[in-house]
């Protein structure tokens, strides 16, 4: 199978106008996602990596697939083609989805859907699940899933039209982002507020610690 060439490439470093973070990776790191979130939390942990992203549609779910399952398959195939070309790396990826019963929400297409899922959303409690798949150099991927229950209050409809107006909602699973402006939206989370963020970073961080790729930062 032939892959094309990546979106952008691009390496990040610890700012040194900043304090060092509490961690620092011993091995090369790529991370295969262009979403802010994701960046900015490994960003935190003060280790260096790079971005890397390969084009290509999302895998769609598969019928009577379970959630869980799909986040982990999605996550995988993220990481996958970059991992391929990159060997030498330690490369991660993740996807994030939010079930409502069972039904799997992805990205809304547009304001229309974006509506919809925000209208099946409020005054319900709803489940994000997260998919993280590592790849490691010479060995099979380590791939897990974290889910969280988020609530969320009535809303009448002029205030999703209003947020849906903000255009926040068009990149993100479910339609809203916890962190953001759709911070209003969400009563109570039962869980990982990191994981609804869009990555699971205490699980990733222990396998990474585990596995020798990151070491606690001496000094």
């Amino acid at each position: 199978m032939l892959f094309a060439q990546p979106v952008f490439v691009y390496k990040w470093p610890m700012h040194i106008d900043i304090l060092p973070g509490p961690l620092e990776a011993v091995q090369p790191i790529i991370l295969a996602s262009g979403s802010p979130r994701r960046r900015d939390m490994l960003e935190s942990l003060g280790i260096d990596f790079e971005i890397q992203i390969f084009p290509g549609e999302e895998p769609e779910p598969m019928l009577g697939e379970d959630p869980d399952g799909y986040a982990r398959r999605a996550s995988l195939a993220k990481a996958e083609a970059v991992a391929k070309q990159h060997p030498e790396a330690i490369v991660i990826g993740s996807d994030t989805i939010v079930v409502l019963g069972n039904e799997i929400m992805g990205k809304p297409s547009g304001p229309n859907e974006a509506m919809l899922m925000l209208s099946k959303l409020v005054g319900n409690t709803h489940r994000v699940i997260s998919g993280c798949a590592v790849f490691l150099p010479g060995g099979e991927p380590k791939v897990f899933s974290v889910s969280t229950e988020v609530t969320m209050g009535p809303q009448p409809l002029e205030m999703l039209f209003a947020y849906v107006a903000t255009n926040e909602p068009m990149d993100k699973a479910g339609a809203y982002a916890i962190q953001g402006r759709g911070g209003f939206l969400v009563e109570s989370i039962r869980g990982s507020y990191n994981n609804v963020v869009g990555l699971p970073l205490a699980e990733l961080v222990e396998i990474l610690v585990y596995c020798g790729v990151v070491v606690p930062r001496q000094g």
